[in-house]
């Protein structure tokens, strides 16, 4: 299977990064074909909401000049997407909300009987890493997450969320064991 790991924390090396890390470790051992782009390095504007992407909508649909269609096409081009990201005041970092927001431009015609999406069918999961616990922190993340494969027509493959992270030399064996177990459930 191809998979596209969008890192959407601008530590290269964080807890999301390491969390990340075990599971494409994992992916690879299974033999599935691995890509992880790291978002931080790209140059990705924010959505305009002008609608010009749903004249034509195809990953470079966009007027914006930036590196989204480079993203976008991986995206569209891989089997399974995983979202990843920092929880940040109980919501996406800015660099992975940035590629949330524009694929937009992924379907049409939402809620109707023609509506139709570049990712029909993608396999799309998402890793997160927070200080805080779940409970009145990330629920808001993984709602919003869950939302956007109703529009993507895209099956969402899992979520997993680490909880108490400080720093990545403090997260423990059982946390890669989740990371693991959570590689081996989303390409099942």
């Amino acid at each position: 299977m191809k998979v596209v790991i969008l890192q959407g924390s601008a530590r290269k090396k964080g807890n999301t990064a390491r969390v990340l890390t075990w599971v494409e470790d994992e992916l690879q051992t299974l033999g599935h074909e691995i890509e992880r782009i790291y978002l931080h390095s790209k140059n990705l504007k924010g959505c305009m909401g002008c609608g010009k992407c749903k004249e034509k909508p195809v990953p470079t649909g966009c007027i914006q000049k930036d590196d989204m269609p480079e993203v976008m096409e991986k995206v569209v081009g891989s089997q399974l997407t995983i979202f990843s990201s920092p929880l940040y005041f109980w919501g996406f970092s800015a660099q992975i909300k940035a590629v949330i927001d524009r694929t937009y431009s992924f379907y049409t015609n939402a809620n109707q009987p023609d509506h139709s999406s570049l990712v029909d069918g993608q396999r799309q999961a998402l890793v997160a890493t927070g200080a805080g616990g779940f409970d009145e922190n990330a629920e808001g993340m993984i709602d919003a997450f869950g939302r956007m494969q109703k529009y993507h027509k895209a099956v969402n493959a899992g979520t997993l969320f680490i909880d108490s992270c400080t720093t990545p030399d403090a997260m423990d064996d059982a946390i890669r064991q989740k990371a693991i177990e959570f590689a081996r459930k989303i390409v099942s």
